[in-house]
Order: structure tokens, then C-alpha cells, then sequence
């Protein structure tokens, strides 16, 4: 299974960007629990952004972007988008996509992760 990111990108605080990450190599979009994001900063260690649970929708989000960021996801494709507003400097980090399959008791899989960068 791989996953690919794509849209990350500098941008001025309090703009937006939008991330997406395809899944492909699965047996069946039904092996997949739930997919995320997560985030890692220079000099920190890697931090939940959000998920989605792959058959309900359930979304779950860390506080600090709970009413900024957005996570979605098409069950055809199999996508899912990260829609990030009103970024602050803060947010500043490699972006990467993560899913859990069919077994895992944890996200086994992750992508190769792709830059936001806010600032002036």
C-alpha cells in the first residue's frame, strides 16, 4: 500500500491550504479502518492533526486546529483532503497522510510526507 500527499505549499498567516492523499495498492477500500494526518515541526515530535474513520465518517481533531482544519474523504478513490484555514506561523510543519488497515491496531502505513509553511 502507498500512500502520496500533495498541496503542501508556503502561504501568508491566516490563509488557507488544502492536502490530499491518495491511497493505492489496497486489496479493497474495505481494509481500511481510518486514515489521518499528522504533523512534525523542526525540534518536535510528530503530533496528531485529524482522522476519519473509513466506513462511518467520524472525524476527530487535535485542539489546537479544532474549527480551522477540515479532513474529508472519497470511499471511491480512496482520498482523503485535509482543508487547512486560517493558518497561523504555528502550523508550520511537514504534513504527512497516515492510514490504519484492516489489523492493525495503529496506523502501519504513511506516506512521505509534504511542507506547509506559513509565514510572512
Amino acid at each position: 500500500v502507498q500512500l502520496v500527499e500533495s498541496g503542501g505549499g508556503l502561504v501568508q498567516p491566516g490563509g488557507s491550504l488544502r492536502l490530499s492523499c491518495a491511497a493505492s495498492g489496497l486489496r479493497s477500500n474495505s481494509h481500511l479502518v481510518a486514515m489521518g494526518w499528522f504533523r512534525q515541526a523542526p525540534g518536535k515530535d510528530r503530533e496528531f492533526v485529524a482522522s476519519i474513520r473509513w466506513s462511518g465518517g467520524s472525524t476527530y481533531y487535535a485542539d489546537s486546529v479544532k474549527g480551522r482544519f477540515t479532513i474529508s474523504r472519497d470511499k471511491v478513490k480512496p482520498t482523503i483532503s485535509l482543508q487547512m484555514d486560517r493558518l497561523k506561523t504555528e502550523d508550520t510543519a511537514v504534513y504527512y497522510c497516515a492510514a490504519q488497515r484492516l489489523g492493525a491496531g495503529e496506523y502501519d502505513t504513511w506516506g512521505q510526507g509534504t511542507q506547509v509553511t506559513v509565514s510572512s
